[in-house]
């Protein structure tokens, strides 16, 4: 088993612009076959290629994660099943006081949001913030992928 411990954060577009370094750059397409609290399954196309991931409950920032490869053909199959939005965006990826931290520029529904998310190896793991980083969204739901979806930022009424 597999424990994904990640922090999220928004991030400051401008100073982002100004100060990034990116290292690489991945187009991705995502939904949800499930979005129930106990257990995510997601299906992800992340350039031209296809993924099956399954997620436990949070506790706290840490929680399972299962990934596989699968045929792209199928991860596009099953992306159509996926209800109701499917998430569109660009991640970049940077390396800052060594750490990786990916920066998604969401589009479509979610178009104007910005969030970079860092994995750690233990919940208590420090780091350093690049001078782009605002406000941490790691347990604020509505900054969930899976809620992205059926609850748009293009649709809040209120930041």
């Amino acid at each position: 088993m597999s424990v994904e411990i990640e922090r999220k954060f928004l991030v400051d577009r401008e100073k982002w612009i100004r100060d990034r370094k990116i290292e690489s750059i991945e187009k991705i397409a995502q939904g949800y076959l499930s979005t129930e609290i106990d257990a995510t399954i997601r299906v992800r196309i992340k350039n031209d290629r296809g993924f099956l991931t399954i997620k436990g409950k949070s506790h706290g920032i840490s929680r399972a994660e299962f990934e596989y490869e699968i045929p792209i053909s199928d991860a596009e199959s099953l992306l159509d099943l996926c209800k109701p939005i499917p998430i569109v965006k660009t991640r970049y990826v940077e390396i800052f006081a060594g750490h990786r931290w990916e920066v998604d520029e969401f589009d479509r529904e979610n178009s104007g949001l910005i969030l970079a998310e860092i994995e750690l190896q233990s919940e208590s793991e420090t780091f350093s913030k690049p001078s782009w980083i605002l406000d941490e969204v790691s347990n604020d739901p509505r900054y969930f992928n899976s809620n992205l979806s059926k609850n748009p930022f293009n649709r809040w009424e209120e930041v």
